[in-house]
């Protein structure tokens, strides 16, 4: 007997959905505006039915191409080869950027006096499913960019400063996980996402069209 609709894994449940969005727009069934606009009602809604609602005149199959290229993108990358357990940044009267493809060591030490910092992770390959940054922070400025598919723990000590978390604190159970610890003293760290669920679903799905539409004129 099938379970009910109502019981399923709300996630679950808008994982499929957003695939068959995906999957029409790429084959040219829907438009842009069309799948931005069920989009959205996906993401906002919390009622499962809702969800299905955006998908019964579709048609409901998505190819293995989608899973596979879905995967790739969405899945979080770990490094294949071993790196330093400990990295140091230093920023006195300076700034540093790590951003783009590098590999995350299991503790990362950031010191900024006078100066600041930007760590991105959207394309960061990880070195195990634990991260801790440890930021000394006076009279600085540091931003730190996280992917949603991981899961964020702030324990930063504030001082006369500014300490402001926007990240999710809970991904998956299987995602790696981002302690943030230390002080920030007459400082700012800001903690958030740099692109938005709907921004990368977006984005993939104009991939996923681009390339079928490649296909379609060999």
């Amino acid at each position: 007997m099938p379970v009910t609709l109502e019981d399923r894994p709300i996630e679950q449940v808008k994982e499929e959905v957003i695939d068959v969005l995906i999957h029409n727009y790429s084959h040219g069934i829907i438009s842009n505006e069309a799948f931005e606009r069920r989009l959205d009602k996906v993401i906002e809604t919390s009622s499962h039915q809702e969800m299905l609602d955006q998908i019964q005149d579709l048609d409901a199959a998505p190819d293995d191409t989608l899973k596979k290229q879905k995967e790739q993108q969405f899945s979080v990358n770990y490094s294949q080869t071993a790196e330093a357990e400990t990295e140091t940044l230093m920023n006195i009267l300076g700034n540093s950027d790590r951003s783009g493809v590098w590999t995350v060591p299991r503790e990362l030490k950031v010191f900024t006096l006078l100066g600041g910092s930007t760590l991105d992770f959207t394309n960061a390959r990880f070195s195990g499913p634990n991260v801790t940054i440890t930021v000394i922070s006076i009279l600085g400025g540091d931003k730190i960019f996280v992917p949603e598919n991981v899961n964020v723990v702030s324990k930063a000590f504030c001082i006369l400063g500014s300490v402001k978390n926007s990240a999710p604190s809970v991904a998956s159970s299987q995602a790696p996980t981002i302690t943030i610890e230390g002080l920030v003293l007459l400082s700012d760290l800001s903690i958030k996402i740099k692109t938005t669920m709907k921004e990368n679903f977006v984005a993939f799905a104009n991939k996923m069209k681009t390339m079928f539409d490649g296909n379609s004129k060999v």
